[in-house]
């Protein structure tokens, strides 16, 4: 079995999960079946086809095609990371390169076989940071062994502390700022657990204006805070989880049978929701669901009104990105 790990970046990530494959783009260059299988000739096509490129991006540009098309091999690993579900996807290269016809955004593929979808808390920094490469497609050397070791049996999500992160590895402005998210959710994975996570909740919840009572620990009945945004009605009830794994639909029915006539409801995860938990949320408006992804976003726009403690925990004034202003 190879011990090859190739990386790959693509934005068509239903195409790539959903359709079982790897895919880079360039539809202009055509087949790469067509050039003869040496790096000189794929520069070559390269430079006819874009002439408006610098030696640079030709060289660079081939080189990705090229491996595309002749280095990756049948039962090499890929992993690829998506952003929408902030996962690190691993799988299996089945499939031999094909080319799908002109016209079709993404005709360079090969068929891969995805073993595991796990959270980017579970890898350490310096292997997020190997993924930031700015190339579409490249090798995993120095954190390979984590990645396949990701994939063996019994491997279990586990936040990895990141003193020993390799500073040889490059990065670029999007792996900051994934750097940074994933600094915020590891930290308060960390240092908050169960009842300490619900107040840190309840207290960004006062800086978004909220007035918030947390729940006496063990005498919940599943509701964990409960806040107003004035003295009066509607009440909101809120549900924190910090532990690992993705929210299942019938989790958040329990809020649901928690609640009253006139409530809402607010579930707070460190990581995310299944699909059917999704399509729960939904076809339900008066619960609104937060993932890990999202409460970075709040603690990033509310960061300067959270309790000192926090703010101390969460040093953002080294790591700080800007928040969009749409948010």
């Amino acid at each position: 079995m190879s011990n090859t790990v190739w990386g790959i970046h693509c934005k068509d990530e239903k195409l790539m999960l959903q359709g079982n494959v790897m895919t880079i783009g360039w539809e202009d260059f055509g087949n790469l079946s067509s050039p003869a299988a040496t790096r000189d000739a794929f520069k070559e096509h390269y430079a006819k086809t874009y002439p408006d490129a610098s030696k640079g991006q030709i060289a660079t540009c081939a080189g990705v095609l090229y491996r595309f098309a002749h280095e990756v091999n049948v039962g090499d690993y890929v992993v690829f990371p998506s952003k929408s579900d902030r996962s690190i996807n691993i799988g299996i290269i089945e499939g031999e390169y094909e080319y799908v016809g002109d016209g079709v955004l993404y005709p360079n593929r090969r068929k891969v076989k995805w073993l595991k979808h796990i959270p980017r808390l579970s890898f350490s920094q310096g292997a997020l940071y190997e993924l930031g490469c700015v190339l579409s497609l490249f090798q995993v050397k120095n954190y390979a062994d984590e990645f396949l070791g990701a994939i063996e049996k019994g491997f279990s999500a586990k936040h990895l502390m990141d003193d020993d992160v390799d500073e040889t590895v490059g990065t670029t402005a999007d792996e900051i700022i994934e750097s940074t998210r994933d600094f915020i959710l590891k930290e308060l994975s960390r240092n908050l657990k169960g009842y300490a996570l619900e107040e840190f909740v309840a207290n960004l919840l006062d800086a978004m204006g909220y007035r918030t009572t947390v729940s006496p620990q063990g005498g919940d009945s599943g509701i964990d805070i409960t806040a107003y945004k004035d003295e009066l009605p509607p009440r909101i009830l809120v549900q924190v989880k910090s532990g690992g794994g993705d929210i299942k639909e019938s989790t958040i029915q329990s809020l649901k049978g928690a609640m009253r006539e006139g409530d809402y409801g607010l579930f707070v995860t460190l990581s995310n929701y299944t699909k059917n938990a999704r399509k729960y949320l939904e076809n339900t408006p008066i619960i609104r669901g937060v993932s890990g992804s999202e409460l970075v976003d709040l603690i990033l726009k509310y960061y300067e009104l959270l309790d000192g403690k926090y703010r101390r925990m969460i040093p953002l004034k080294k790591v700080y990105i800007p928040v969009p202003k749409n948010e």
